[in-house]
This record gives C-alpha cells, structure tokens and sequence, in this order.
C-alpha cells in the first residue's frame, strides 16, 4: 500500500523521520492518558475523595490535549509537502505531455490523458495525505504501547503481539482482492472518460448520421459497467471492514477475559490491568484508521502509478542535430523524407514507407480519405510524432536527421490545427504566442492582415479583452484568424503546416477564411492537409494518401493526366458532394 516510489519524492525521506518521531511522542500521550485515566477511575473505586483525583484528570487533559495536538501538527507539515508535491507532478506531466506529443494521447485516450491529468492528479493528492501519516503512525505507534503492556504484564503483550500480524494478514488477503476490482474500477473508469469525450466531440457528426442514440446505449453500458465494478469494490471495503471489527475487538475481548481471571486469581493488580484494558483499543486504533481510508487511496495509489509509468516514459533524444537556432528556410532548402514508417501501437503501421521531397516554397497539399493518415503525416512533419528506427532517413538542408522533433526545426514552422487552442488570456497575448515581446502596434496590424479588425471593433476591451476558456467565446473561423495573426505577426518562420483547418467551418466562412489564408502562402513552405477539393487548385504538389501511404504524388495537371488514385479520389468526392 505505501508504495516505494513515495520515497523518491523531495523532501519525503526527511519528512518520514520527523513523523515517525511525532508518532513515539503520541504514543507517549496515549499511555499517559491512559495510566492518569485508570489512576483517576482506581481511586473512585476505592472511594478516595473527588480532591485526589484532580491532579490525574488534570494531566490526564494534559496528554489529551497533547494528542489532539500532535494530530494537528502532522497534518500541518504534511499539507504543504502534499501541495507542493501535488503541483509539481502536474507541472511534470504537463511538460511529459509536450514531449510525448500526440502519439501518447492517441495511444492512450484523450478521455485517460484528461483523468490523468487532471483527477488524478487530485486523487494522488489524497492518496499522500492519507496514507503517509496512518501508515507510520500504524508501524510506531503500537510498538510503543506493547512494549509499555509488556513491562505490565507479558502474557497480555504476547497475545496482542500475535493477533496484531495475523489481523494484518487477513487484511492483506481481503486487499489484494480489493486491490484487483480497484484496478478493474479504474481502467474502467478510464474507459467511461474516453467513451464520453469521443462521444461529445463526435455528437454533431452522429447526429447527422442518426446514430446519437446507438451511442447513447454505448455510453449508457459503459457507465453500467463502471457502476458495477465500484459497487463491488464497496463490497470488498464493507466485507474488510466489518472483518477488521470484529477481530480486533474479539481480541480486546480477549485480554480482558484473561485480565479478569488475573484479578480473580490475585495476580494482577486493578490499576494495571485497568491500563492494559484502556491501552487495547489503541493499540488496534492506527491499524483500524488505516483501513478506514485503504480503499479510500486505492484509486490515489492507482492514479500515483499511472503518473509514475507516465513520467518513465522514454522521450526524443538527439534534439539538437540541427543546431538550436531556428532553422532559416529560403527558396533552395530542401526536406526529404526516404521510406519512414510509424506506428502508434509498434506493431501495425500507421504511416508506411512514405517518401517525398519538399523544396523551397512550395505549396504542398495532402488529400485522402478519412483515416489515411493525413493528420498522422503532419504530426511526423512537425515533429511531434517520432518515426520508427528500423527503417527510412530524414533529410534536412542536407543534414540526416532521425526526427524532426529537432529545437531548430520547430522554431521554424507554425502549426495551424483544425480547432487552433485558445489560451485562457487576452486578445493581443494569444496573437503573440510565438513573440511574445511583440508591441500592440505590430500585433494590430497582423490582426488586420488576418481580417480581424472588424470584430476587434466590437469587443469592450478591443486586444484587451480576455478570451479562451472561461471567458469571451470565440466562433471557429475567428480561431484559425487568430492563428493566421500568429503567422503574420512572425515572418521569421518559414515553414506551414495545416491540419484541416477548414474541416469544421461552414462554405460561406471557409470562404472568407480563404482569401485570409492564400496571402500567408507568399515565400513559405506549405504543407496542407485537406479533404476539400477547391483548395488543391492553390497547391503546387499533391500527395495523395492512402491507408497510411502515399499513393500518388505529382502536380495536379500530372495527376489528372495519370488517371489514377487522385482522379478516383476525386470523383468520389464530388459523388459524396
């Protein structure tokens, strides 16, 4: 349960000796609370005047007072590291996401990476404020109070001594069985979030194939299907947890049968048979708090091991073969890409011996049915994808590279998605996304090259007025505008890659959006991914893809005089139209 990497943490080891240290001192308490207690409860027994038992019940107060105390204080050093470990890793695996790129999210879910990120994140949160402090309190604390009994009487001790691990190993065995349907619960439950997210982001499209309520039942099984899994987990913790009450307290049964037989026999007297009775339900205590909360952490302990596995994920090395300027695109540079091949899953490749040359700047289209592998080829082109190394080479500028995860490469491209992200921040911050330090006057005029003047107009605060997530909505072709001001705003960056940028706008926007687009075309490198015909006239090369390869290749008037996949392709697509 308290699982080893805890320890890797900052600051974990040294935080560990200060509360084992806490939890002797609390141990001291309870045995001091408990022998002013039995003293007070001995001297009524014996009819000693209320006056004698002030100074017991004073100190007494005292230990508990210092108990309750030492509760406090642990939880008080414990909550800061458990923040600040907390932000760390979600700063860590935010930044392990950007270096995995899409390839991880893709392999996993988009709905795991979510719950990874975000509730798990909380839930490991839990996890380390929970566990730590019961576990060492369970490991010291009654070690204290047994070696206390056994200065009192031996026998007592022995018998909690043995009870003790024998209560543990059942727990362990009824764990273990907890542990298995946690684990189910949470692929479960991580299966539940990327069945909702596809879902959500498909229910347009599923709406106009009349398939919403097929998918409806889907989402409505699954959910079922993580209902019954956490409700056997509940069964499991009920079934532990009633199991663990009635051990321990047939085990306290116990000592005080065999304490009342001392009593009878003259060989124990009250008080300390009164101490050891009061001290048995606390000896038992920190195990019982423990378990309390065991299933509590299971989905945090889970969550810890996700995070874990996530962040010993191996990430692109050799990202400086082209240096870590930005690379200066001109018109006789030159990329090459000779036989490459990826794969998401390593085994069945989702991109197959692909093969083309770009130079300078040319306008390079991509066309293919959906699932041929379009985005796939921009995600490798820009470096977020890394190829396999069994087979084909990367040729930049003449420089063999193994991917194009490369920090000069990257510096010198703009990558236009089909849903641009929106940062929580103003107008002019996201339009200067890559140049920052960019003035409002410059940041103005890429806004009016993008044709965003006239709705700039009409916001309260013009580039000031805050956007993104949580605050002023922004339409679809307002997004691409603001990624096309990115690219005006920056001329240093040579290279474009566009992901269907117009997949989700309607004819009219999209051809509006058109007129905005075609001038950032001028002196660049263009690669462009799309499924609408009419952009393919502005193209000066198309690659015509096909379940992960290139198929045909040519300028348009080769490829309508070739006859071939690209002509096919296109009269299924007008036939569609």
């Amino acid at each position: 349960m308290f699982d080893p990497a805890l320890f890797t943490l900052p600051g974990m080891r040294r935080l560990t000796v200060i509360l084992a240290l806490l939890a002797v001192l609390e141990g001291l308490f309870i045995i001091t609370q408990a022998y002013f207690l039995s003293l007070a409860i001995v001297g009524l027994w014996h009819l000693h005047s209320l006056r004698s038992i002030v100074q017991p019940m004073l100190i007494f107060a005292i230990a508990w007072t210092g108990r309750q105390l030492l509760v406090v204080i642990k939880n008080h050093l414990m909550y800061p590291m458990v923040e600040k470990t907390s932000g760390d890793l979600r700063r860590q695996v935010m930044q392990k996401l950007y270096q995995l790129g899409p390839s991880y999210v893709a392999k996993t879910g988009t709905g795991n990476v979510v719950t990874t990120a975000l509730e798990g994140i909380d839930k490991v949160q839990t996890y380390l404020m929970l566990v730590v402090i019961k576990v060492i309190d369970m490991m010291v604390i009654p070690w204290v109070i047994l070696i206390y009994i056994a200065t009192l009487r031996w026998r007592e001790a022995l018998f909690l001594l043995a009870t003790f691990p024998l209560i543990i190993l059942f727990m362990i065995i009824l764990g273990y069985a907890a542990q298995a349907k946690a684990d189910r619960q949470y692929v479960g439950y991580q299966r539940m979030s990327n069945h909702f997210v596809d879902t959500l982001r498909g229910l347009p499209t599923l709406k106009q194939l009349g398939l919403s309520k097929q998918y409806a039942n889907n989402v409505y099984h699954v959910s079922e299907g993580y209902r019954k899994q956490t409700m056997s987990v509940i069964k499991i913790a009920m079934l532990s947890t009633f199991a663990l009450d009635f051990f321990t307290t047939l085990s306290i049964a116990v000592v005080a049968v065999f304490l009342g037989f001392g009593l009878v026999d003259g060989t124990i007297a009250l008080l300390p048979a009164l101490v050891i009775l009061v001290l048995s339900p606390d000896y038992f205590l920190p195990l019982r708090q423990f378990a309390s909360d065991y299933h509590a952490t299971l989905n945090g302990k889970n969550a810890f091991a996700a995070v874990q596995e996530m962040l010993a994920l191996p990430v692109p090395t050799d990202q400086e073969q082209l240096g870590t300027t930005p690379l200066n695109w001109e018109a006789d540079s030159t990329l090459q890409l000779d036989h490459v091949n990826f794969s998401y899953d390593g085994q069945h490749p989702d991109l197959n011996a692909v093969s083309l040359q770009a130079r300078g700047y040319q306008r390079i289209g991509i066309i293919g049915a959906s699932g041929s592998g379009k985005s796939t080829l921009i995600n490798l082109l820009g470096g977020f994808l890394t190829p396999d190394k069994q087979a084909g080479t990367i040729t930049v500028n003449g420089h063999v590279v193994s991917h194009l995860s490369q920090k000069a490469w990257q510096q010198s491209f703009f990558y236009i998605p089909q849903s641009p992200y929106l940062f929580h921040a103003t107008l002019a911050e996201n339009i200067a996304f890559y140049q920052p330090d960019a003035g409002l006057g410059a940041i103005g005029q890429a806004a009016e090259k993008a044709g965003l003047t006239n709705w700039i107009k009409t916001l309260p605060d013009g580039l000031n007025t805050q956007i993104g997530e949580g605050a002023r909505g922004v339409s679809g072709g307002q997004a691409q505008r603001i990624a096309l001001a990115r690219a005006f705003l920056d001329d240093s960056r040579r290279v474009l890659l566009f992901d269907e940028p117009t997949a989700h706008l309607d004819i009219e926007t999209e051809a509006e959006l058109k007129k905005t687009i075609l001038p950032v075309f001028e002196n660049h490198l263009v690669f462009f991914a799309t499924h609408r015909l009419h952009w393919i006239n502005q193209m000066d090369y198309v690659l015509v893809m096909d379940h992960g390869q290139i198929v045909e290749q040519g300028t348009p008037a080769e490829l309508e005089a070739h006859n071939g996949a690209y002509v096919h392709l296109r009269d299924e697509m007008v036939g569609a139209i």
